[in-house]
Formats: C-alpha cells, sequence, structure tokens
C-alpha cells in the first residue's frame, strides 16, 4: 500500500501532462522533470513516473508524424484517405483521447492503484 505522498506525487506527476497547453513540450519536460526529483523516493513513483514520461513521448512522436502526414498531403497533393480536414480532425480526436487518458491515470494514482497507459511505447524502460 502507497502512502498518501506517494499518491499525491504520482498524481502530479500525471497531471503535469497538462503543460503542453501552456508552453510547447511542456507535457513531456513537465512530467520528466517531477519524476527526476521523485523517483528515488520508492519504486512506485519511479514507475508510474516512467509510465508518464513514455506515454507523453509516445503521444508526441503520434502527433508528429500525423502532422507530417497532413503537411505531405496538404503541400505535394498526394493521394490521400482524410484530406485536411479528416486530418486535422483526427488531431483533435488524439489530443482528446490524451486529456481523458491523462485524467484516468491521475484518479487512478490518486486512489493508490497502479495506472498503465495504453497505446505506450517504452522509451524509458
Amino acid at each position: 500500500m502507497n502512502s498518501k505522498n506517494e499518491s499525491s506525487s504520482a498524481f502530479l506527476i500525471h497531471i503535469s501532462a497538462f503543460a503542453s497547453y501552456f508552453f510547447p513540450l511542456g507535457g513531456v519536460i513537465a512530467p520528466l522533470i517531477f519524476w527526476q526529483v521523485k523517483k528515488d523516493e520508492s519504486a512506485y513513483l519511479d514507475e508510474q513516473g516512467r509510465e508518464a514520461v513514455n506515454f507523453n513521448l509516445s503521444f508526441l512522436l503520434y502527433t508528429f508524424i500525423l502532422g507530417l502526414s497532413i503537411f505531405s498531403t496538404s503541400f505535394f497533393h498526394f493521394p490521400n484517405f482524410f484530406g485536411i480536414f479528416g486530418g486535422i480532425s483526427v488531431v483533435v480526436i488524439l489530443g482528446i483521447v490524451r486529456f481523458v487518458l491523462i485524467i484516468q491515470a491521475a484518479l487512478k494514482v490518486n486512489n493508490n492503484e497502479y495506472y498503465k497507459y495504453p497505446l505506450t511505447i517504452q522509451f524509458i524502460k
């Protein structure tokens, strides 16, 4: 069982990903900083911090790849399935999914549960 302090710290690690709405790359940098500060305090914080950083790096990569595909289809007129508006709507849906998953993770860890994000590439093991 994790202490209330550990669950609060894990909550902050996950919720810090919303920094991306205020400055570029904040969704990766803020959880990374919180994780680096707290990872030596417990294995739980180390695991949850690693999970949050991997998730945000994965979604940054997904958004980058999707952005490149939208750019290439709109400027080079390659035949495409979505078109530019379809691609932008996929980016919006991806942002909503990210928002919901971050909230879900923060609520789970606040209740002393382990949370593992779906669709995450394990960059940091």
